[in-house]
């Protein structure tokens, strides 16, 4: 499978793209720092502003899938979706966030008086970006939510997939690890089944 990666160098995004390359998919790795990326007989790595929406377009155009894990309150998310439209990509997987996630009928994690503030900025984006999707028609898009906590630890390959329900263990944690995440991710790529649906990952 051809396989773009925006963001192929972030804290997400370098998981995903390394587990793309064990599955040895041709990937282009769209980052600002190409020198960053290693590159292989299976492996592009281009620049890319984001910013910039004719080159978004272009980068994509002619993959079969792409990933965009960045940050998404420095973006704007309309015309960055309408760019996603224009490559004509087949299916595209949006990195979000967890805040959007339900703890309780009706409930948002954003909403608890424990969410951080220092992350609401991001979080807000996020979850401003799922609602957009939820509108659109003409993509096929899906939306990835890790637990609350994501951080760098084992791949084991066991977790478990949800929907709009924030994920907890039986400690009441809501965990996955950054390479379990990516697993999930491209275990979607290989087999969508969340076509204009979100879908979380966790322990």
């Amino acid at each position: 499978m051809k396989i773009a990666i925006v963001g192929a160098t972030g804290f997400i995004g370098q998981h995903i793209f390394n587990e793309a390359v064990s599955r040895q998919h041709d990937l282009t790795a769209l980052v600002r720092n190409p020198t960053k990326v290693a590159a292989s007989a299976k492996v592009k790595a281009q620049q890319l502003s984001l910013q910039d929406y004719a080159a978004l377009s272009a980068a994509l155009a002619g993959h079969d899938a792409a990933v965009l894990s960045v940050h998404w309150e420095e973006q704007d998310l309309h015309k960055i979706i309408n760019a996603v439209k224009a490559s004509g990509i087949k299916y595209v997987l949006f990195v979000g966030g967890a805040a959007s996630l339900e703890v309780a009928p009706g409930v948002q994690l954003f909403d608890t008086p424990e969410f951080p503030d220092m992350w609401k900025a991001t979080a807000g984006a996020a979850r401003d970006l799922l609602n957009i999707l939820r509108g659109e028609k003409e993509l096929n898009w899906v939306y990835a939510s890790p637990s609350a906590f994501i951080e760098p630890g084992e791949r084991t390959g066991k977790f478990r997939l949800g929907s709009e329900q924030l994920l907890v263990n039986e400690k009441g944690e809501s965990r996955i690890s950054n390479q379990d995440f990516a697993v999930a991710v491209i275990d979607e790529l290989e087999n969508p089944s969340h076509q204009q649906q979100r879908f979380t990952v966790g322990y």
